[in-house]
């Protein structure tokens, strides 16, 4: 099996694409034996509060002090890199997270967005495997902040928006001049047993459902509480969805799991 070194999330914002990312962050760390880097590449910046964690500085915050100090860029020309995003680096219990930030004004993405592909390509080399929350819809591939990614995931709730804007992301991810991406795949959040056939539903995305996800009350709780997903017990229904869609996805991670 091919080896998996990045996994990109993205989907209608309200779909649970960050509740995702962070808990398969979770798993990876507590699962696989190896180093994890997450980043949260949305300026919505949710990332960091289903992580429990405080960002000390974002890749926008770093470019604020390049352009308003020639002291502090000429600091930064003299390190690879690499160093400079290390330095920005968020250390986690088993993982490291870096934050794209807001932009400082509405639209000015271009320069944080360099930054963050510059970033993404120096720091993934150092990790066994990437985790990257994205941005709600196509946005983040129409920008190619990223140059490729082994496994997209697109969340879906159940509602026809939702359903339609992971096809939409797909129509954008799959164009012969965007990113690469290896593999693709449509994760089903709140899936209810009432729901829509799968096949039906994947037919008309025209996309393989890698899992679903049921709705969960401890999941609603910690978040109205304001708790950090990762405390979330081992029984938690989402947990053990998401246990099963890196099993299929991660063949490091299935080889380290015992059998549901």
């Amino acid at each position: 099996m091919e080896e998996i070194k990045s996994i990109a999330v993205t989907g209608k914002g309200g779909t649970g694409k960050t509740m995702l990312a962070t808990l398969m962050i979770k798993m990876l760390t507590e699962g696989l034996k190896g180093k994890v880097l997450a980043i949260d590449a949305d300026s919505a910046m949710s990332l960091p509060y289903t992580l429990g964690m405080k960002i000390e500085k974002t890749v926008s915050e770093m470019r604020k002090e390049i352009i308003g100090s020639k002291q502090v860029k000429r600091k930064m020309e003299d390190q690879p890199m690499r160093t400079v995003m290390k330095s920005i680096l968020t250390q986690g219990k088993g993982f490291d997270l870096l934050a794209m930030g807001r932009p400082e004004e509405p639209g000015c993405f271009c320069v944080v967005n360099d930054l963050l592909r510059y970033g993404i390509d120096t720091l993934i080399q150092d990790y066994d495997i990437t985790i990257i929350d994205g941005e709600a819809g196509p946005e983040q591939l129409n920008r190619r902040v990223l140059k490729s990614i082994d496994v997209l995931l697109v969340v879906a709730d159940m509602s026809a928006r939702s359903l339609e804007t992971a096809r939409s992301i797909m129509k954008v991810a799959m164009a012969p001049d965007n990113i690469q991406v290896k593999r693709a795949g449509l994760i089903l959040n709140r899936f209810r047993d009432d729901s829509k056939p799968l096949k039906e539903i994947s037919d008309k995305i025209g996309l393989e459902i890698l899992g679903c996800i049921p709705e969960d009350k401890t999941v609603n709780d910690y978040d109205r509480a304001g708790r950090s997903l990762l405390e979330l017990p081992d029984d938690s229904p989402c947990l053990i969805a998401v246990r099963r869609i890196l099993k299929q996805i991660v063949p490091d991670f299935a080889s380290n799991q015992k059998s549901l």
